[in-house]
């Protein structure tokens, strides 16, 4: 049976990670409290921000920035796209 979660990032009660995705406090926070569906809406975020900021993540500082960025994005006031970011057409 599949874990269920109130998520907090999209409000609802939703299926859990199966695992804690991220490593310390902040991973065990996204574990008990987002979905599997805001985890892959996060991806996809992180995805824009790595290529669009052209951060490596292996460089401690664009780390800390992502991490930064992914408790925005889960638990404050949400993660901006960059500057002049212009979505691809669907």
């Amino acid at each position: 049976m599949t874990r269920k979660v109130q998520c907090q990032a999209l409000g609802e009660e939703l299926d859990g990670l199966a695992f804690q995705p991220y490593p310390g406090d902040l991973g065990k926070r996204i574990f008990e409290n987002i979905s599997q569906q805001a985890w892959q809406k996060w991806l996809a975020h992180q995805t824009m921000l790595i290529n669009e900021n052209r951060l490596s993540p292996i460089n401690p500082d664009h780390r800390k920035y992502l991490e930064g960025e992914m408790e925005k994005y889960f638990f404050g006031e949400g993660s901006e796209a960059p500057e002049g970011y212009v979505p691809p057409d669907e």
